[in-house]
Parts: C-alpha cells; structure tokens; sequence
C-alpha cells in the first residue's frame, strides 16, 4: 500500500497561481490513501485530492472554512499500519514523548504546522513523520511531501520527497 502524505499546503481558490507540484500529482496517480496533516484550507481542494485516493485528513490552524467538518486529531488503520495525526506537535524539544502520550498505540504519527520535514524514530520505536510542505517551504530548501510504504502490517518505507 502507498500512501502519500501531505501537509500545509495552503491551497486556495482565490490563490489561481498555486497548486501542488507535479511530483505531487504524480505520487497521487499510484496513491492507495491519502493523508493530510493540516492546513488545506478549503473543501473543494480535499474533494480534488479523493478523486486519486481515499483521503483522511486533520484539522489545521489555517483551516477556518473546515472547522466542524475535520477532526483536530484522528487515528487511522492502513494496511495493519496504526496512524495517528494532528496538525501541530508543539516544539520540537519533547515531541517524542508528548505524542507517544497523545497516540500510544499508533505506529505512526503525521504531524504538521512546521513546514520542516521530519522522518525519525519517536519513543518505543514509534514513527515520528512531518511531510513538510510542497507549496510553502519556507526556510526550508526544498519542497516537500511524504511516502509511506505499508506492506504486511509495517511500515517498509518512509519517504520524504523534494518537488
């Protein structure tokens, strides 16, 4: 199972000129499942991305059209895989432990928020995973997004890709 997993893209309707890179939307093609960590801001841009792959998504401090409609956490299982996610992780001093605290029987946590990727191993082996963002780096070099491959209820790859 693949999975591709996505954060702070910052899509709008009013925005024409941005749109997700075509490294994205080719990942899409071969996407079993879709996450997104927060902040995409409208609707219609989560509709897009479920036209490719089912999509389970979380709210974001950006997402003021969505409150109501996504949770601000969410624990998914995807092919024997235990994924939590949340938009924001706080610091990043102390991660670790506060999300093993909040997701503790998840496998992985996609968090958000930082537009810094992040791809290491939390407390008790647990998965800490920040796609980072493809539209907005920041101060980062690079866009990006994530991969995830699932196969036999474990995680065989995780992937952050430039676009």
């Amino acid at each position: 199972m693949r999975v591709v997993v996505l954060a702070d893209t910052h899509l709008k309707q009013a925005w024409p000129n941005r749109h997700l890179p075509e490294a994205v939307t080719t990942a899409l093609q071969t996407a079993d499942a879709i996450l997104h960590a927060g902040d995409i801001t409208q609707q219609v841009h989560l509709d897009d991305l479920a036209c490719s792959a089912p999509v389970y998504a979380v709210l974001g401090n950006n997402d003021h059209e969505l409150v109501g409609t996504l949770p601000d956490e969410l624990t998914v299982e995807l092919g024997g895989v235990r994924i939590g996610m949340i938009h924001d992780s706080g610091p990043a001093t102390g991660r670790g432990e506060r999300l093993y605290a909040r997701f503790r029987d998840a496998d992985v946590v996609v968090f958000g928020h930082s537009h810094i990727p992040w791809n290491a191993t939390g407390q008790d082996g647990q998965l800490l995973f920040n796609p980072g963002s493809p539209t907005e780096r920041r101060r980062q070099p690079h866009g990006t997004f994530g991969i995830l491959d699932v196969q036999g209820g474990a995680i065989r790859a995780a992937r952050i890709q430039t676009v």
